[in-house]
This record gives structure tokens, C-alpha cells and sequence, in this order.
């Protein structure tokens, strides 16, 4: 596995988990990363997609729900939201993943963790917000750091 997807993997299962219980983001980050064996840079990548999932959560689920109109967002699975929100923030507001990494990356982890239909839904949600990247970048004023 790649060395950035494994940090994808963790910081999928710390949202995943934390969406659905009230554990500490930090204890549930470093058991994640133990039970993965992360080096200090894919702990520091997977603790910056979290935090910037977490903090830019409400701008990231209005521009899914904006691409995505026929799949309420509270309907869509915990799994594909979290994959949504990991890939957005990474092409749109972190600025550092190509958009096609950040596109197939999400796909992927779809296929290890979420259902049968998944991938073919993140793939369309993220094609839709990619032909407006531009101007969700625009209308939201993300600047890349």
C-alpha cells in the first residue's frame, strides 16, 4: 500500500469512528496509526486531512449536497461521506493532491471500505465537483497553503 493511502486509511476509520461515538479525536488518531504503523509524515498527512475534514465540515457537506442533489446527505452512507468530505478537502482546500490522484484515491478506498456501489457513486459526486473546481475554489476562497 501506498504510503499516503495508508495514511487515507486512518484518517477514513478516526472520521468514521468519531462520526459515530464520542471518542477523542487524538486517542483515536494514535490507536488508528499503531494499529497501521505510520511513520511520523503519514501521521502528520492523516492528522491534516482529519483536522481539515473536521473544521470545513459544513463548507464540504453544502458543496457535496450542492453536487450530489438526489442523494440527501444525511441518506448517504457514514463510509462514502467521510470519503467525499477526505477528497474534496484534499483537491479543493488543501491544494497539495493532484485532482485525478485525489479522484482515484477516493475510488479506491470506496472499493476497501464502502459497498458494492460506492465507487461508482464517489466517482460521479467527484466528477460533478471537479468540472466546478474552479469556481468552488472561487466562491469559497480556499487558498492552497
Amino acid at each position: 500500500m501506498k504510503l499516503r493511502t495508508r495514511a487515507r486509511v486512518v484518517a477514513l476509520q478516526v472520521l468514521f469512528e468519531l462520526d459515530l461515538t464520542n471518542h477523542l479525536l487524538g486517542e483515536v488518531l494514535d490507536e488508528r496509526s499503531l494499529d497501521q504503523e505510520l511513520d511520523e509524515s503519514q501521521y502528520e498527512f492523516a492528522r491534516a486531512l482529519i483536522s481539515g475534514v473536521r473544521e470545513n465540515a459544513p463548507t464540504l457537506d453544502k458543496l457535496i449536497s450542492e453536487h450530489a442533489p438526489e442523494w440527501p446527505l444525511d441518506q448517504v452512507a457514514v463510509v462514502d461521506r467521510n470519503i467525499l468530505r477526505m477528497a474534496l478537502w484534499e483537491v479543493a482546500f488543501y491544494q497539495k493532491t493532484p485532482l485525478k490522484v485525489g479522484i482515484n484515491e477516493a475510488v479506491e478506498l470506496a472499493k476497501m471500505f464502502g459497498t458494492d456501489s460506492s465507487p461508482r457513486f464517489i466517482n460521479g459526486v467527484l466528477g460533478s465537483l471537479a468540472a466546478n473546481l474552479d469556481s468552488i475554489k472561487k466562491s469559497n476562497q480556499i487558498d492552497g497553503e
